[in-house]
């Protein structure tokens, strides 16, 4: 199956939903404009890494969130992977990832499974219990944030199953580390044998400056299309057929020993 992917590659600013939900909107509406069949954005995109004023930013049970994100998809019919978002919910904040199809329906959603000590996650958010995958745009797929992408043995867990095809990230991966962004995507897609498709953000908040270089990448780890560090909206077709030349040829999922993996 062929799929126009994009990616909005933009910046955040800190402690501003209204001024971000305008951003994912005007990067919609030129996601449609490119002909896209899918749309991701990066992670936290309606307040950025502001912890300390969660109480006042935070979306309530990701209410507005969702009913944005669930009118764009609608309005552009785009499958949109919606980066993820900070909420409240039942007296807690999570980092959350939000999937509706072309319909405007939500498909999944996800709660960050692994906090980033680094940017003082794990003093603001609750870490997630469960998995995501789904089927969008009829391609079974999974998805996952940020520093998830350090645990290999988790995206496994996720990606074997089915197995999923493509894996989304949503991330705010600063410039320092970026060569390990590209080094640990392209890991991830030769091993689950799927494509990648990672948006990252651009600019800076009050403590970091974020790298861009989102990339779509192949099953086997070459890379399809990737940004610079400029806001950008990526695009790119893939064929998910090429996923089962590669898995023809080595069979990972059928070789594994899970039993053995504790």
């Amino acid at each position: 199956m062929k799929l126009k992917i994009a990616i909005a590659q933009i910046d955040i600013a800190l402690g501003r939903p209204q001024i971000n939900q305008k951003t994912i909107t005007d990067y919609a509406k030129k996601a449609a404009d490119a002909g896209a069949d899918v749309l991701i954005y990066p992670e936290m995109w309606n307040t950025g890494y502001a912890l300390t004023a969660l109480d006042t930013l935070a979306d309530v049970d990701g209410v507005n969130s969702q009913q944005v994100l669930s009118q764009l998809a609608k309005t552009y019919q785009l499958n949109i992977i919606g980066g993820s978002v900070a909420i409240l919910r039942d007296g807690d904040f999570y980092n959350t990832m939000y999937i509706f199809d072309k319909n405007g329906q939500k498909v999944q959603e996800y709660d960050k499974l692994h906090l980033f000590g680094l940017m003082n996650e794990g003093q603001y958010i609750t870490s997630g219990t469960k998995t995501n995958s789904f089927k969008l745009a009829g391609v079974p797929s999974a998805g996952a944030i940020c520093y998830d992408i350090r645990f290999p043995e988790w995206l496994r867990t996720i990606m074997a199953p089915g197995p999923q095809e493509i894996l989304y990230i949503a991330a705010q991966w600063p410039i320092q580390r970026i060569n390990q962004w590209q080094i640990l995507l392209q890991a991830r897609a030769i091993e689950n044998q799927a494509f990648v498709v990672a948006a990252n953000r651009v600019g800076y908040d009050d403590h970091n400056v974020f790298g861009g270089s989102s990339l779509i990448i192949d099953p086997l780890g070459r890379i399809v299309q990737q940004a610079g560090e400029e806001e950008t909206l990526l695009v790119a077709e893939i064929n998910t057929n090429d996923e089962q030349d590669v898995r023809g040829e080595i069979p990972v999922f059928s070789d594994r020993r899970p039993e053995l993996y504790q």
